[in-house]
């Protein structure tokens, strides 16, 4: 490799990061993630992982499955808002649903990608022979072990990495090089005996010391796209994807709102909808509409049934027309028979009357009627 000092590279980096708008960054060996892997092979055990998650756990846990003699591992952290500016009220007649903070403004893969993609290029200027693999969060790496790692923060209770100065509002990517940068240290667990993100899961999930079973956690189930288990459609309360509920009752984001990133920026039509129009959307009105957004990335599917149990929890009557078209003519039997369960819980004579004919060849669909007859008193 080309004569330059480490050290002075690493400061290097460090200097252009901050240039590049990037909050956090540090720097960790390429060593084993051994804690990593066990917490793995428990999930597996115990049959808790999503199918969201990079399948092969070596891989994971190995850096150099995936990377030709690795030395180093870059971590780098973006802070992103918490809070947004003209917010909509939602309205009896026009009730909204909410997109977590982490589905805010463009992409946030995109986003950070782009500032590796700087750093990379920033690198290979001054050691044209560095190599690198950058990834986001659907890497084989696992973000908040590497961030904790190279000292960026702590894993929380919630599991997410919390940082001192930004709290867990922060999105994290890395990069594996061949480079031997010297490492930083890990910063060590803050929660202390706080309890407060395992007190307050809506769901249960989060099971304390750090340990959780994503199956059931609200974020997770939001995104799936068959239907959502009866016993966590009310605690969905207004979400369309995703939940912030660990994040916003941790004292570590007490008071924390960052905008330093344009693209960060949160449309609020965008990311507190009214419901009853994305009943109706097209895939193409979508795409163009939500198409930019992390949340997105499931499809409108997910999103529709989650805005059909909002508007059953919130009982509104105005809805009650499109549901009825939802459950008779909609192709998917999740959107037929999640709307038909929605007239049962939202009731009046409109809906009475549509149960009362329904009928539908499909089993779980059928299953939704009934249940939603049940719930209305039609026999």
């Amino acid at each position: 490799m080309r004569n330059i000092g480490m050290n002075e590279l690493k400061q290097d980096i460090i200097d252009y990061a901050a240039e590049i708008g990037i909050q956090k960054i540090g720097f960790a060996s390429a060593d084993p993630f051994l804690e990593l892997k066990t917490r793995l092979e428990a999930a597996v055990k115990e049959a808790v992982l999503t199918g969201f998650e990079h399948p092969n756990i070596d891989e994971r846990v190995y850096p150099e499955r995936i990377f030709n003699e690795p030395r180093s591992i870059i971590a780098i952290a973006l802070a992103y808002p918490s809070k947004m500016k003209n917010e909509p009220v939602s309205k009896k007649e026009a009730r909204r649903g909410v997109f977590s903070r982490a589905s805010w403004g463009t992409d946030y893969h995109t986003v950070l990608r782009e500032k590796l993609a700087l750093l990379e290029a920033f690198i290979e200027k001054r050691v044209p022979e560095a190599r690198f693999k950058s990834m986001v969060d659907t890497g084989e790496l696992s973000d908040v072990a590497v961030a904790e790692r190279a000292g960026l923060g702590w894993r929380g209770k919630n599991t997410l990495l919390i940082t001192p100065e930004f709290g867990s509002f922060v999105y994290l990517g890395e990069t594996l090089t061949n480079l031997p940068l010297v490492p930083d240290k890990p910063m060590g667990d803050l929660c202390g005996d706080c309890n407060k993100c395992v007190e307050a899961c809506p769901t249960g999930s989060l099971l304390g010391e750090g340990k959780m079973n994503p199956k059931i956690c609200l974020s997770y189930l939001s995104q799936t796209k068959g239907f959502l288990d009866e016993k966590y459609r009310a605690v969905l309360h207004n979400r369309l994807y995703g939940c912030d509920t660990c994040q916003v009752v941790c004292p570590y984001n007490r008071g924390h709102d960052f905008h330093f990133h344009e693209a960060m920026e949160p449309n609020p039509e965008l990311v507190k909808p009214e419901l009853k129009p994305l009943l109706s959307i097209s895939n193409k009105e979508f795409k163009e509409q939500f198409g930019p957004m992390a949340g997105s990335w499931r499809g409108k599917k997910p999103i529709q049934r989650n805005a059909i149990i909002v508007l059953a929890r919130y009982k509104d009557k105005t809805a009650v027309p499109e549901l009825i078209r939802c459950m008779k003519e909609d192709p998917r039997p999740v959107i037929r028979g999640t709307a038909a369960w929605a007239l049962g819980k939202i009731g009046g004579r409109e809906a009475e009357l549509a149960l009362r004919e329904a009928y539908d060849d499909d089993a779980e669909v059928l299953t939704e009627i009934t249940r939603a007859k049940n719930l209305i008193g039609v026999r």
